[in-house]
Formats: C-alpha cells, structure tokens, sequence
C-alpha cells in the first residue's frame, strides 16, 4: 500500500523508508538497513492489526484497554513482517525514567510470553542473537543504537524527561560497560515523534531543559506567549548523541511526526490521550 506522508522537509539527512510484508507496513532507517544482515529493525504505523476503534489498528500495549488476543494477534503480525521470533520479544516496562536493562537470553519472551521480572526498564540492550528488543511511543522519541563491531544493539525510550536526563548517553555508557562499545562505531537512529511546532510545553519543562543543556537550550526552546514554548526533541536528542560521541555520519534524525500524521501513526497530543501504541523493534540476526 502506498501511504502519504507529511515529512518535516529539512529535518532529516537520512530519512525513513515506508516497507511493507504480508500486509503490515513499517518504518525503516536506510541506516541500518545499511548493516545487511546484521540487524532487523523497524517501527510500525497504527495500521495492519486487529483492534478497533481509537486503537485501530496495529495497538501493540496492553494497557491501553484493548483485548489482549487481538494485541497478540498485532504482535505475531508485526514479527511475520519484520521477520522476527515473536516469541522472544523482550518489551520495556516505561515509566520515563533513564533506567536501562542488558538483556540475556533468561529475558526471552518477557512481557509477551511471560510476566515481565523487571519494573521502570526504559531502554534495552543486548548482544544476544534473535532476541528483539521493543519499546513503546505515541509521541516520545525512539533512540536505535546498532554496534557493529561488538555486535551489541540498544533501543531506548526517550520522552522529555529522558531527553533532558540523556537518555541517549545513559544508553550508549551502558552498552561501552556491558560490551565493549565505543560510541564512534555505533550506528544510531531518533525515530518517529513529535515534532517542534506540534510540542508546546510549560516553563518547568523549559527549565529542565536550561539545566540539562545549559546555552544550548536556546537552541531547542523557542519562547510564545503566556510562558509557553515549542521544543525540539529531535534537535535535543541529536546533540545528546553527537556529544555522547556518535560520529555525525551514523547518525539518522527522523523526518516523521507523529503528531503531524495521526491517520499513519498513534500521537497522544493529537487524539488528546485517546490511542494505542506504537512500537520500535530492534534485533540482532
């Protein structure tokens, strides 16, 4: 199916690809798709599934009042067109913090096959073959981190809180300590999310963001009346990256909102909290 876009024209150097499998279209990085067989990845749209009404189609939490089997049957949909053993799938337990968890094969099936050990988990990482990583969004911002070298991969999730603790730091410190990850060699993606004009914040948010970044926040703040601000997530996550040591050409910024496309994707600013979720799956083959 060929599915129109609104893209954020000069937000991207690297922009997403629009795949599609047995019926299930994803979001793709050229990036990564660079690595071959490496890894599989991909991000799906709200489309393909099973459930219905404000979570039509592809729901992919449980949480979100939806019937468990129709989440599950979206599950084994979205491994068949990713080419992923759903069955061991690890899910993330978010509750917007910057705790990350290594993943070893005792993880596998977590949170989908069986109860999750594990509570606060907003990033994962492994280097563990056919273990799919997957975490959550309706507007919060995927981070996808690929070593080649050590052949070790992370997937974190990165809402304002986690951008202004760094989450994509705190991701990177974790693989370098769990698997010998130099940051120059990862290849690293900022996924789907809300963008600048679609994210209006108050002044606290606003002054997390002068703490965590200090003058550069300038650059991600730009002030409206009554002590409102538009901020830049994908410019904010960005120079977490850069500056954590991501050579600029491994890195792709998305070019999709999913504010700005709410018939394609889930945005709780646009359906006003009213949706599913949306997932970002991340594999070592």
């Amino acid at each position: 199916m060929e599915l129109k876009w609104k893209r954020k024209e000069g937000a991207a150097k690297t922009g997403l690809v629009c795949r599609e499998r047995n019926g299930v279209p994803f979001l793709s990085f050229p990036l990564l798709e660079q690595c071959g067989d490496l890894v599989k990845h991909g991000f799906s749209t709200r489309l393909g599934g099973v459930s219905g009404g404000e979570l039509s189609s592809m729901n992919l939490s449980f949480g979100r009042g939806d019937e468990k089997e129709r989440v599950l049957v979206n599950y084994r949909r979205m491994a068949r067109a990713l080419e992923l053993p759903e069955e061991r799938m690890v899910l993330s337990c978010q509750t917007h913090t910057t705790n990350v968890r290594r993943v070893t094969e005792e993880d596998a099936g977590s949170g989908l096959r069986k109860p999750l050990p594990y509570t606060d988990v907003d990033g994962l990482i492994t280097n563990v073959r056919n273990l799919p990583l997957v975490t959550f969004y309706a507007d919060c911002v995927p981070l996808y981190f690929v070593d080649p070298v050590q052949r070790a991969v992370g997937l974190s999730h990165s809402g304002w809180r986690g951008t202004a603790g760094r989450m994509g730091e705190v991701t990177l410190k974790a693989m370098e300590e769990a698997y010998g990850t130099r940051p120059s060699d990862v290849l690293a993606c900022i996924g789907p999310s809300i963008c600048r004009d679609c994210y209006e914040v108050g002044e606290d948010v606003a002054e997390a963001f002068r703490a965590a970044f200090g003058q550069k926040a300038g650059s991600l703040l730009y002030e409206k009346p009554a002590g409102k601000f538009q901020l830049d997530l994908w410019e904010a996550n960005r120079q977490v990256l850069l500056e954590a040591g991501v050579k600029e050409e491994h890195l792709a910024v998305t070019d999709i909102c999913t504010c700005c496309n709410p018939e394609l994707l889930f945005s709780h600013r646009a359906s006003k909290g009213r949706r599913g979720n949306l997932a970002a799956f991340l594999c070592l083959s």
